[in-house]
């Protein structure tokens, strides 16, 4: 199977947003919309990607930074194509264009209870911070 990687654009976000909503463990909500997705990539350009196996959008992540830190969002794979290598190539080029962009350290979100997600960023070398509580305000 031939993979194809590139950097996301809103030509996949039909794709991608199928792929979240169908994936175990990606939480959607408004700041998901087309829109908020464009000026997302608007302001990271170059730092999200895509992958197409045959033509079909197989995996997708998100990556953007603050200036300072940088973070992951919404790494998705289809089922039938994971185990094979594209959630680790989707999340080492987001590392490299963070990394080009002059950012040392990355952050993620991954629901208490997603344990194979967990469990998929710890094979990669994340380790989890039990010392920080997120904390959110809708404005």
């Amino acid at each position: 199977m031939s993979v194809e990687y590139y950097p996301m654009s809103m030509a996949d976000y039909d794709e991608a947003l199928a792929l979240w909503q169908a994936s175990e463990g990606v939480g959607l909500s408004q700041a998901d919309s087309r829109e908020a997705i464009a000026r997302y990539l608007e302001r990271n350009p170059g730092l999200s990607f895509a992958a197409r196996a045959g033509g079909e959008l197989v995996g997708a992540v998100l990556a953007g930074h603050d200036g300072r830190r940088g973070f992951l969002h919404h790494l998705a794979v289809k089922p039938a194509y994971r185990r094979q290598g594209i959630g680790r190539a989707l999340t080492e080029r987001c590392l490299a264009a963070l990394r080009a962009e002059g950012i040392e350290k990355t952050h993620l979100f991954v629901y208490a209870e997603n344990h194979a997600g967990r469990q998929f960023w710890r094979s990669l070398g994340w380790y989890e911070r039990p010392e920080l509580v997120i904390m959110s305000k809708n404005l």
